[in-house]
């Protein structure tokens, strides 16, 4: 066989007879590298990788047990199968030689067969764990092309989702995507002025910011003459049109029934649920009040509702960023979470910037 097809060994023995033993019992099978010196051992480590490095302990200047430190410091050679060469028959040296991560200890003298043998079985055991890590980082890389492609999917359906509840509700586009920055801007004000961290700091935001998309699912089955009237609702369609709540919240707990549980689902239940609730207990569908309303539906009330204010519906023209304002500013601690308002205070123009963007 090619000596470039061949696997290759370094035998590194201060001993010249057993450089030339040694590499006369293995020469047939592998390209032998016969190495006076753990020093020269890791020169030549410069040039060549060797497949296996059998390693003698008894060595002046730097013995096997200091040169396999030192491999095994070296990122390149750390998973290089080592096998101990020595005379020494003390347990202690072969319970040290393997505790550094040699794979084998064999006494000198050696048989050939012997040699071969434990050679051949850690070369092979090398082989299989390469192998298996080539296969494991394949499938890694399976598992993550099909995770992109299952999320990209589920993306794409609440997109087409959230689009539909849109056009229903003769919203002129752009509502789900502009409530997502602006919660995404609340959510980075909160942490920069240290509020509410151990809830915020608790969240999955990328989860949380995707389940907002499904805030108004309950919608779709609102009747159009309701969604779309031109004037005021009388009393019953009002209640009519506060039941999109429950039929969302209803919605996405049939879909969490029939799957895993997942952290989308129950944000997007809490958004869907409590974002209409105020904080003096005003709101619905359950009439709660102060921070029994949870933190991601009290955010939700302040910016679904900016973005209403600012968006031209059947029933009302659109305000301008200032009355909008003006507007929310005046829920403080009725509508609103009187914490959030002066949050959302603090970072309106960079509101205003996004509802210019993406009008």
């Amino acid at each position: 066989m090619a000596d470039s097809l061949r696997r290759k060994i370094m035998l590194v023995d201060d001993n010249m007879a057993n450089l030339t033993i040694g590499k006369n019992m293995l020469k047939d099978a592998y390209q032998v590298f016969p190495i006076p010196s753990a020093a020269r051992m890791f020169e030549l480590l410069e040039s060549i990788t060797p497949d296996l490095i059998l390693l003698d302990i008894e060595m002046p200047d730097e013995n096997g047990f200091e040169a396999m430190q030192k491999l095994r410091l070296d990122p390149r050679f750390a998973d290089t199968p080592v096998i101990f060469l020595t005379a020494r028959q003390d347990e202690a040296s072969e319970l040290e030689g393997l505790s550094l991560g040699a794979g084998d200890y064999i006494s000198k003298p050696f048989s050939a067969p012997l040699l071969l043998k434990r050679i051949e079985n850690h070369l092979t055991i090398t082989k299989q764990r390469l192998e298996l890590k080539d296969y494991s980082d394949h499938l890694e890389e399976m598992v993550r092309q099909k995770t992109s492609l299952i999320t990209n999917l589920q993306n794409a359906l609440l997109a087409t989702v959230a689009d539909m509840v849109e056009s229903r509700d003769d919203v002129t586009g752009g509502h789900v995507s502009r409530t997502q920055r602006y919660f995404k801007l609340m959510i980075d004000e909160l942490i920069l002025e240290e509020l509410f961290l151990d809830t915020v700091n608790s969240w999955d935001i990328d989860y949380l910011l995707q389940s907002i998309q499904l805030h108004d699912v309950g919608k779709i089955a609102i009747s159009d003459s309701i969604l779309n009237k031109p004037g005021s609702l009388s009393d019953e369609e009002r209640e009519i049109m506060k039941t999109h709540t429950t039929i969302g919240l209803s919605a996405i707990s049939r879909i969490e029934q029939n799957t895993v549980e997942h952290a989308f689902l129950r944000y997007a239940k809490t958004i869907a649920g409590t974002h209409h609730e105020r904080w003096d207990g005003t709101g619905y569908p359950n009439g709660l009040a102060g921070e029994n309303i949870p933190l991601e539906g009290r955010i939700m009330a302040i910016v679904d509702v900016y973005d209403a204010l600012i968006s031209e519906r059947s029933y009302k023209r659109a305000f301008s960023t200032e009355e909008a304002v003006g507007i929310i500013a005046g829920g403080r601690g009725t509508h609103f979470d009187p914490v959030l308002v002066d949050v959302f205070l603090q970072i309106a123009d960079k509101f205003a910037r996004v509802a210019e963007l993406t009008a």
